[in-house]
């Protein structure tokens, strides 16, 4: 076994050092290994058992390996122009396959699957809590364009939670601190930040301009805002909130037969019984668990693996490490999406 491991590594070293094509080095190396296995096979007292071994290890290697290679081709789809960073087209460069690759040898994703993350367009309302995992992952992912509304700057009193934002960004706008972490993350993607507040003459050119919106504010009158302007042009919500030691995300998506967020909650609570986190206070890291949920839900969403909780609303208590699911009806009565509503009347 050791003259067949010393002769193949010399038959490597000898084709690194005069160029001799990959093929016919893995070839010369694979013939040393069968007649070294015949011989171990043939000698009396022979013991081809390491050999063998060794043998199978290194073709599951190699079927890795071409696999992997023709997940990337199918990707590529033969496509030879240059990177550029920030493109959002439908084609890859070698540095971003190898970026995505753990997304591509994904069954459920594959280089298809990464491409319509490449195309897709994502906006996020509210750079806080929330938002900070969602645009981090979804950046990471190599989601192709992110949209970012808020009105707001960094504070101090943020740092806590809001993993996106760094020290020497207070009293910047959130949406330039958040555009530039996104890039810094991956900068084959690109970012446009809105620095406003999302209101009703804006929001339905602004969402037409996006395939997946996702809501990550802490009030209800935007929360309301977005339901509606997504209902009217067939936009999944995908919709998280915090309280304490508590969160919850749903996706919220009357185009396709799930309720909206109106069906569920019709009318804002009373004043005082649903306090904000500056009000009721945040543990600092379930904003990181709800909002890296969200972002997976938007990943399938886009691509459209496995399946979102559409019709569902996931509940999770972090104070007790447990986790729940209910069931959501569309309400007939609903003044967005019922019969009676601007969305039934449509369909």
């Amino acid at each position: 076994m050791l003259l067949v491991l010393g002769l193949s590594l010399i038959i490597w070293a000898l084709g690194r050092r005069f160029g001799w094509p990959p093929r016919a080095q893995w070839g010369a190396i694979g013939a040393v290994f069968l007649v070294g296995l015949g011989l171990e096979l043939l000698r009396p007292g022979g013991e081809p058992a390491p050999l063998a071994i060794l043998g199978g290890v290194a073709l599951l290697v190699a079927v890795y390996v071409l696999g992997l290679g023709r997940l990337r081709a199918m990707a590529q789809e033969g496509d030879t122009a240059p990177e550029v960073s920030g493109q959002a087209s439908g084609t890859f460069g070698e540095t971003e396959l190898e970026r995505y690759a753990r997304h591509i040898v994904l069954r459920e994703l594959g280089g298809p699957g990464q491409k319509k993350l490449k195309q897709a367009k994502v906006l996020i309302i509210g750079a806080g809590g929330l938002g900070s995992p969602v645009m981090l992952y979804l950046a990471a992912a190599g989601v192709g364009q992110i949209g970012v509304i808020d009105d707001d700057v960094v504070d101090n009193s943020n740092m806590q939670r809001q993993v996106i934002h760094r020290d020497e960004m207070i009293g910047e706008p959130k949406v330039h601190s958040a555009e530039a972490a996104m890039l810094a993350v991956n900068p084959y993607v690109v970012v446009k930040p809105y620095k406003r507040r999302l209101e009703s003459d804006i929001a339905e050119a602004l969402f037409a301009e996006y395939d997946v919106i996702i809501d990550g504010t802490d009030n209800f009158d935007t929360r309301y805002l977005s339901n509606r302007m997504a209902a009217r042009l067939g936009k999944p919500l995908v919709s998280g909130a915090l309280a304490q030691w508590e969160g919850q995300l749903s996706v919220f998506d009357p185009a396709r037969g799930g309720p909206c967020y109106e069906c569920v909650f019709p009318e804002a609570p009373a004043p005082g019984l649903a306090p904000s986190c500056a009000e009721a206070g945040v543990v600092g890291p379930l904003p990181g668990v709800i909002g890296s949920m969200m972002a997976l839900e938007a990943v399938k969403l886009i691509t459209g693996a496995g399946q979102v909780t559409r019709g569902e609303m996931l509940i999770y208590d972090g104070l007790y490490g447990e986790s729940r699911k209910i069931g959501l009806q569309r309400r007939g009565d609903c003044s967005v999406c019922g019969d009676s509503g601007e969305e039934g009347k449509k369909a």
